[in-house]
C-alpha cells in the first residue's frame, strides 16, 4: 500500500490467504459480493495443515505470507483460515493499522440470532475447538443456543485431495454425525473454510430440516464494508480477475484450485 494515488489504489487486488485450499470457499463468496474486484489467492499447502503446528509457527507463517501479498500490491487482505485468524490477525492489525484486514470465525452468531434455543453442532478442526478464541466465542452464545462442538480430524484432507463426493467421504461424515445425533440437530456451523466444499453431502446426511451456517458470506460483506469505508472499492464495471498461487507449485495444485473455485458456482 505504498502508492499515494487513491484512484490507482482502488484498482489494486484483494489478497486472500489460507493454509491450503479451504479459503477458496471464502474467495467464491468475495467474488459474489465484489465481482468487479481483482483477487490474488495464496494457499500454503506445503505447510498444511496449520492446525497441528504451535501458535508461534502459525503466526510467523501467516505474517510472512500476508506481507508477500501486500508486496504484490494487495489493497486489503482476507485471512480465510480459522487457525491463522486466531493466531495472527490481532498481531497483524497492530502491525498494519491502516490495512483493511478481515479474518474468519465460525458462524455461531448467525445461528444464535436465527435459532434461539436451538441445538447447534459446530464442525471444526480439533485445533480450532481447543483454542481459547473458540471457547470464548462459544461462551458468548451458550446462554442463547445449545452448542455441541464436533471435532472433524481428517475432513480437511478430503478437500485438499479434491475428494468432494466419494463414498469414503460419505462413510466418514455418516460416522462423524452419528456421534451427535442422539438428539435432533437444528443447525450445523461449518467451522473450517474447507467444509463448505462438502456442504451438499453434509446436508444430505443431516437432513433438509437442518440449517447449515458458513462464515464465508459474512466475511465477504465485512471486507466490502472496510474497503468502502476507506473509499477503496474498484469502480470498474467489468468482472475482475482471480490469480492463484500455492506454495506446492505443482500443476495438480493449480488444477485443484480451479476445480474448487468453479465447483458449485
Amino acid at each position: 500500500m505504498e502508492t499515494d494515488n487513491l484512484e490507482e489504489l482502488k484498482k489494486c487486488p484483494i489478497g486472500v490467504f489460507d493454509s491450503g485450499m479451504g479459503g477458496i470457499s471464502v474467495l467464491r463468496e468475495l467474488v459474489k459480493v465484489m465481482p468487479e474486484e481483482d483477487y490474488i489467492y495464496f494457499g500454503d499447502s506445503a505447510n498444511a495443515p496449520y492446525g497441528t503446528k504451535p501458535t508461534e509457527v502459525i503466526r510467523e507463517l501467516t505474517i510472512r505470507h500476508v506481507e508477500e501479498l501486500m508486496a504484490q500490491g494487495a489493497k486489503g487482505i482476507v485471512v480465510a483460515c480459522n487457525t491463522a485468524t486466531s493466531a495472527a490477525v490481532a498481531v497483524l492489525r497492530k502491525m498494519y493499522p491502516e490495512l483493511p484486514l478481515v479474518g474468519i470465525e465460525p458462524a455461531i452468531k448467525p445461528a444464535a440470532v436465527q435459532k434461539p434455543g436451538a441445538r447447534i453442532v459446530v464442525m471444526a478442526t480439533p485445533m480450532t475447538i481447543r483454542q481459547e478464541k473458540f471457547r470464548k466465542l462459544m461462551a458468548r452464545y451458550e446462554d442463547q443456543i445449545r452448542i455441541v462442538p464436533l471435532p472433524c480430524p481428517g475432513l480437511m484432507e478430503f478437500v485438499e485431495r479434491g475428494d468432494l463426493a466419494g463414498e469414503d467421504l460419505r462413510t466418514y461424515l455418516q460416522e462423524l454425525l452419528q456421534k451427535v445425533s442422539q438428539e435432533p440437530i437444528d443447525g450445523i456451523v461449518l467451522g473450517c473454510t474447507h467444509y463448505p466444499f462438502v456442504r451438499k453431502m453434509i446436508q444430505e446426511i443431516a437432513g433438509e430440516g437442518v440449517t447449515i451456517y458458513d462464515g464465508g458470506p459474512g466475511t465477504a460483506r465485512e471486507m466490502r464494508r472496510r474497503l468502502a469505508q476507506k473509499n477503496l472499492l474498484n469502480p470498474k464495471q467489468e468482472e475482475g480477475t482471480v490469480t492463484f498461487f500455492n506454495s506446492r507449485k505443482t500443476k495438480q495444485e493449480m488444477e485443484l484450485c480451479q476445480m474448487l473455485f468453479h465447483s458449485g458456482r
